[in-house]
Parts: structure tokens; sequence; C-alpha cells
């Protein structure tokens, strides 16, 4: 897990991310990078940024699925282990607890294999909802 406190969430912000996280690839690798639909991850800014570094791929989760963003479930685990324990004596203070808890995650890691077994929510293709998929 790469993680890094920021003030606010703005493109600006999110470039800065990116160019850590290329940073500390090799040249070449191929990067994949999914996001949400938040306007900070669209603007030209970041679209520049791409444009600049190819082998970064961006992908958007639909809208209205926010059970497939598996950040969610990652910002899940720190509420619950972190902040709804925690005793923060400022945000810096915070920030610092917050990146002290991805090391210690990342020092046991295991890969999440994750799977969504609801037969009963499934869009089926001779179903007649009005959903239409993207």
């Amino acid at each position: 897990m790469l993680g890094k406190t920021a003030g606010k969430h703005t493109s600006a912000e999110f470039v800065a991310f990116l160019a850590q996280l290329v940073s500390g690839q090799p040249r070449n690798r191929e990067i994949h990078v999914i996001v949400d639909n938040l306007s900070t991850h669209k603007t030209k800014r970041v679209q520049l940024f791409f444009q600049e570094h190819p082998q970064v791929k961006l992908h958007f989760t639909p809208t209205y699925f926010s059970w497939l963003n598996q950040v969610e479930l990652w910002f899940s685990n720190i509420e619950r282990d972190l902040i709804a324990r925690g005793v923060f004596h400022s945000v810096k203070d915070l920030a610092k607890k917050n990146m002290r808890y991805i090391r210690h995650y990342n020092d046991q890691a295991k890969p999440v294999k994750w799977t969504y077994k609801s037969t009963r929510n499934r869009i089926r293709p001779e179903s007649d909802s009005n959903v239409t998929v993207h």
C-alpha cells in the first residue's frame, strides 16, 4: 500500500501522488491506477500527466458501484483500526500515525482475493431492468 497525506484533495496533490508512485517503479513498468469518478481525477493537469507517462493507465470505477472500489475497504480498515480507537493531538499527529499504520500493514500484507458472490443483485442479459452498463 502506498499512501500520502494531503491537506486537500486537489488535482495538484493527485499528480504529486502519481509522480511519487512512478518514481518508485522501474522506468518501463506498466502501472494501473484505479480511481473513482471524482472530478479531481479528470482535470487537464491529470490528463497531461498521463500523456507524459504512457506506461501509467487510469481506470475509473463505474458510477454508483462503490462496492467495487477496493480503496473504500482500505478506508474502512483505517477507520476501524486507527481513527475510531485513536487519540490525535493535531492533524500532523494523525498524518504521522496514518503513515505508521500503512508501514505496519505493508510489513505483514497478504494478497486480497476479492469476489462478488451474491447472485441476487446481478444484472442478467434477459433481465427487464432499465440499468445501463458502461
